[in-house]
């Protein structure tokens, strides 16, 4: 097994790749070979023009956040290249799951500040893919936000802030993004404010330390808002080491009896990540242009199958 984060520096320059240009539009990609009798996906939606499941339910949606009830809840689902990745296979889960409307808007390469209203010109993502704006025309139930931590300054609303160079200066700044995003998706919601469902990260090679310190914040922050997290790093994590980066884990009992997901079989063990990928979980290689993963990926499923879980058990 390669060791990527011996060649770092290549990598970061294969990782801003891989997040692509956050204007283009995702391409369609097959139904999950693990859910046979599903569906068709839903439709994606493109970074400039977020747009519901096309086979969203009429049913009422829950009236208020507190008492997320409803059997058919709206879900937003906003975020970086993780989130591009994983939105198609989130929104099949979530539609069988809980029956849910569903609408993707991410965009590769952000990070939480991108998302704030206020951020103009110095923002990847348009005012009109805003999460308030988002959230004033959608009135989801539930907002699902997964952030890796852009942590190397790429996007200009960070001002230059890296982790590397200055790491309290970075956190403190990522807390204070995170209140005004929670608040402005408040303000946005009103009477009908939606419940927050911030995704924990999984191990990274190069400084698990900050991976660790994100994934904290983000549950002060579900604490100091009623909100909710889904601890989706978990589940692609080693079971006796929460913040050791593993390329390969164990197959669960899902990935068994669904054999295109345990993709070693005579050693018991599936692949998360490519050999020239440490970060992303798409098993395909990755392209200057971002869109959902084209292929079968253990990392996804085991992702989005979390974040799906935290969403039913509010639902009932």
């Amino acid at each position: 097994m390669r060791r990527p984060w011996i060649v770092g520096v290549l990598l970061a320059g294969l990782l801003l790749g891989a997040c692509g240009d956050p204007a283009s539009g995702p391409e369609q990609s097959p139904p999950d070979p693990a859910l046979p009798t599903a569906a068709p996906s839903p439709t994606t939606t493109t970074a400039q023009r977020p747009a519901a499941s096309p086979t969203a339910p009429t049913t009422p949606t829950n009236p208020t956040a507190t008492d997320a009830t409803a059997k058919a809840p709206t879900v937003l689902y906003l975020g970086d290249s993780l989130a591009m990745e994983s939105q198609k296979v989130l929104g099949q889960s979530l539609r069988e799951q809980v029956n849910a409307r569903y609408t993707s808007a991410p965009y590769s390469g952000t990070t939480l500040c991108d998302y704030l209203e206020g951020t103009g010109e110095r923002s990847l993502v348009p005012p009109a893919a805003k999460a308030a704006a988002l959230v004033r025309s959608l009135r989801p139930d539930f907002v699902v936000l997964q952030f890796w931590g852009n942590s190397w300054g790429y996007t200009p609303c960070m001002d230059g802030i890296t982790y590397d160079e200055e790491p309290a200066t970075y956190v403190e700044r990522y807390a204070a993004d995170m209140q005004r995003l929670t608040e402005q998706i408040a303000d946005a919601g009103g009477a009908r404010r939606p419940r927050i469902v911030w995704v924990s990260q999984g191990p990274d090679p190069i400084t698990p330390e900050r991976i660790r310190t994100v994934n904290a914040l983000y549950a002060a922050r579900a604490a100091a808002s009623h909100d909710l997290v889904a601890d989706a790093g978990r589940t692609v994590s080693p079971a006796t080491a929460r913040y050791t980066w593993a390329q390969y884990l164990p197959c669960t009992v899902y990935e068994r009896d669904h054999p295109s997901y345990c993709t070693e079989p005579g050693r018991d063990r599936t692949a998360l990540h490519r050999d020239d990928d440490y970060l992303h979980f798409c098993l395909a290689p990755t392209t200057s242009t971002p869109k959902p993963c084209p292929v079968g990926s253990p990392g996804i499923a085991r992702i989005t199958r979390e974040i799906t879980r935290v969403i039913a058990d509010r639902v009932g």
